[in-house]
């Protein structure tokens, strides 16, 4: 339900699993192993987490905005700190790296190489990044929370 909006939390530098497949209870298991805070829009979910002793944050909205809203309210009822770090890959959740203008490759089009000259590239997957008017409306998007994230 929320692949778009964990693709979005990667950007912003938050190290987010996307669990697309399996069982409420694997789910929950791997939140335990791992440490991880489950946000789901599914109230069963949640609530079937909180009994199992893990951290779960309702995410309600239909728009990104609303989402992220509704994320950072949930954050505050629990006293859960939302800290970000470096932009992740959004296809695979490393990391990301700055990479040289030069060394960027055919993968990205002429045009952006003549327009721009900072790039971050995936350590493990090679998808490379840029800062291009996908990234402005992010920024923009990264507003509706507080100050302590940013991209």
């Amino acid at each position: 339900m929320l692949g778009s909006f964990a693709r979005k939390l990667r950007v912003f530098g938050f190290d987010t699993v996307y669990f697309r497949d399996g069982a409420d209870s694997s789910l929950l298991e791997l939140a335990r192993m791992e440490g991880r805070v489950v946000l789901t829009s599914d109230r069963v979910l949640a609530a079937t987490a909180k009994k199992h002793g893990v951290v779960a944050l309702m995410v309600e909205g239909r728009g990104d905005r609303q989402r992220l809203a509704s994320l950072e309210a949930a954050a505050r009822k629990v006293d859960l700190l939302l800290a970000n770090g470096a932009s992740r890959c959004t296809v695979c959740n490393a990391p990301l790296r700055p990479v040289k203008r030069a060394d960027v490759g055919p993968e990205v089009p002429t045009g952006v190489v003549m327009r721009h000259r900072a790039y971050l590239r995936c350590p493990d997957c090679g998808k490379t990044y840029w800062k291009g008017s996908h990234w402005k409306k992010l920024r923009r998007l990264s507003s509706v929370l507080s100050s302590t994230i940013t991209i």
